[in-house]
C-alpha cells in the first residue's frame, strides 16, 4: 500500500482528503496533521511514500516541503492548495514538489494522480505546467534568479510558526507556552528570523509583513 501523509490546517478539508484516499485500497493515510512543523516531524517518523501538503498552512507548506525533501530523498512531495499564484507554484517546484494540485479539483481523481506520482509522472494541471515551462525558458537572469530566492524562503517551518505568532501580537513567553518551548529557544528562533531577513529588530520584521496582515483582514 502507498503510505500518504496529509497536512492541511482546515480540518474539514483534511477529512475529505483522507476519505478520498481511504476509499482506494491502494492507499493508506499514515498520518494527518494541521501545520508544517507537525508535518516535518511526522514525515521523519512515519517515512511516507507521499507527503500531501497545503501551501498556506501554519509554518508554511513550502518550508515543510524543503525540510522533508532534504531529510527524505525518496518521499514524493505534492502540494494541494487554493493558491494558483506564480510565486507559490514556482517556490513549490524549487522546493522539490512533483505535484501541485488545486483544491477546486474533484477529490475522486486524487488517488489516480498520486498513483501517477509513484510511477514518476508529475501531478500538475496543464495550465500550471505551461506557466512553469514559460518561467524556466525565460532567459532573463533577473527573472530566473527571482524564483524561490526571497530571504523569507530560507526560514524553517518552526521559524515561520514563531513569526506567525509574533504577527498575532504574542510575547516571547506566550509563544514559548503555546509551542512547548523554552523562552531561550524562542529567542533563538527570533534571532535567526531577524538574521535571515536582515532585520535589526522584531518591529522591523513585523513591518515586512504588515501588507499580508492587511490583506488577510
Amino acid at each position: 500500500m502507498i503510505r500518504v501523509l496529509v497536512a492541511d490546517d482546515h480540518a474539514p478539508t483534511r477529512a475529505d482528503i483522507c476519505a478520498a484516499l481511504d476509499s482506494d485500497p491502494r492507499f493508506v493515510v499514515c498520518k494527518a496533521v494541521g501545520d508544517a512543523v507537525s508535518a516535518v516531524q511526522a514525515a521523519a517518523r512515519e517515512l511516507p511514500d507521499i507527503c500531501l501538503l497545503d501551501v498556506r498552512m501554519p509554518g508554511g507548506g513550502i518550508n515543510a516541503a524543503q525540510e522533508i525533501g532534504v531529510r527524505l530523498r525518496e518521499t514524493k512531495i505534492v502540494m494541494l492548495t487554493l493558491s494558483a499564484d506564480d510565486e507559490d507554484l514556482f517556490a513549490a517546484v524549487r522546493a522539490g514538489a512533483v505535484g501541485y494540485l488545486l483544491k477546486e479539483m474533484n477529490l475522486e481523481a486524487l488517488p489516480a494522480l498520486l498513483q501517477g506520482v509513484i510511477e514518476g509522472k508529475p501531478a500538475i494541471p496543464g495550465r500550471l505546467m505551461s506557466r512553469i515551462l514559460a518561467e524556466f525558458r525565460d532567459p532573463s537572469p533577473v527573472r530566473r534568479s527571482s524564483v524561490g530566492s526571497s530571504p523569507a524562503s530560507m526560514l524553517t517551518s518552526r521559524e515561520w510558526q514563531v513569526l506567525d505568532l509574533l504577527r498575532h501580537g504574542m510575547s516571547t513567553g506566550d509563544i514559548a507556552q503555546k509551542l512547548f518551548l523554552t523562552r531561550a529557544t524562542v529567542r533563538s528562533h527570533i534571532s535567526a528570523i531577524m538574521r535571515k531577513l536582515d532585520a535589526p529588530n522584531r518591529q522591523s520584521v513585523l513591518r515586512m509583513f504588515e501588507g499580508d496582515q492587511a490583506a488577510a483582514a
